[in-house]
């Protein structure tokens, strides 16, 4: 199974942002024809206030962000986990930071919500409050590539590995992490981050990312991007260049097959109190 990362600059112009996603997917399938695409958190939109969140969220299923990848998956007949997008809930004030993957028919084949939320001040000293906007998911989202079991998480659920090994106790062989990370934290914890997730679950680890800056108010915020795929031994078999673009590799299943048999943690592993 091929794989083609999208890595982003996606900034408070959702019909812009919409836009560069399409190009981008387009040109994946153009030069690399892949069979599963990803695209980065919340490609739909970045930065703005709060009130702009909220007018540029969605009602799923629907809205432009749903409808150009559901499109683009059927016209295509590839598999799209388009990133994440703001997400109008019902009867809740805050939105949800959503995952929706599309599958070659342009089926809608799995829904995650974020967990973790981005509450912190970051070595540059900028703060971000994610929870003022939006409201954490609580389920544990996998969801069938065609004999490849694939599990969800978006950006700050890196951090938390317990999600990780639930995914991998759920049959993940491939995990998929959207992600905004800042330059601040990138720099020093994106790749370290990545490569230990794939090697305790010993999963490929496609890990699609922003890049460049957006505003917030008269405060311009960077992100890392290297988007990036690393093998189940933790190997980084693929990483993007600084810059918009794509970045592919491909998916072997007997190489997971060949890591899990080589050191098989998954039945190691001691559940602790």
């Amino acid at each position: 199974m091929k794989v083609s990362l999208i890595q982003m600059n996606s900034i408070s112009d959702k019909a812009s942002n919409i836009a560069q996603a399409i190009e981008l997917v387009e040109a994946a399938v153009r030069d690399e024809h892949p069979d599963w695409v990803l695209l980065p958190e919340t490609f739909d939109w970045a930065g703005g206030s709060r009130e702009d969140k909220v007018a540029a969220a969605e009602v799923v299923p629907g809205g432009p962000a749903y409808l150009a990848m559901q499109n683009l998956a059927k016209k295509h007949r590839i598999f799209i986990h388009a990133g994440s997008i703001l997400e109008k809930i019902e009867g809740e004030s805050r939105l949800a930071n959503t995952t929706l993957v599309f599958n070659r028919e342009g089926e809608e084949i799995a829904r995650y919500r974020k967990i973790h939320l981005f509450d912190v001040t970051a070595p540059d000293g900028q703060s971000y409050k994610e929870s003022a906007a939006i409201a954490p998911g609580d389920a544990v989202v996998t969801y069938d590539c065609e004999g490849v079991t694939v599990g969800c998480a978006i950006c700050y659920d890196l951090r938390f590995a317990d999600l990780f090994l639930a995914l991998a106790e759920k049959g993940a062989d491939m995990i998929a992490l959207p992600a905004a990370f800042t330059l601040a934290t990138g720099k020093d914890h994106w790749e370290v981050l990545c490569r230990a997730r794939a090697i305790e679950t010993e999963t490929y680890f496609c890990a699609a990312a922003q890049t460049g800056t957006f505003n917030v108010g008269n405060e311009s915020r960077a992100t890392y991007g290297h988007s990036l795929v690393a093998d189940p031994w933790g190997h980084v078999v693929a990483m993007a260049s600084d810059g918009i673009g794509t970045v592919s590799a491909r998916i072997d299943p007997a190489r997971i097959k060949k890591v899990r048999a080589m050191i098989p943690v998954a039945q190691h592993r001691v559940k602790l109190r």
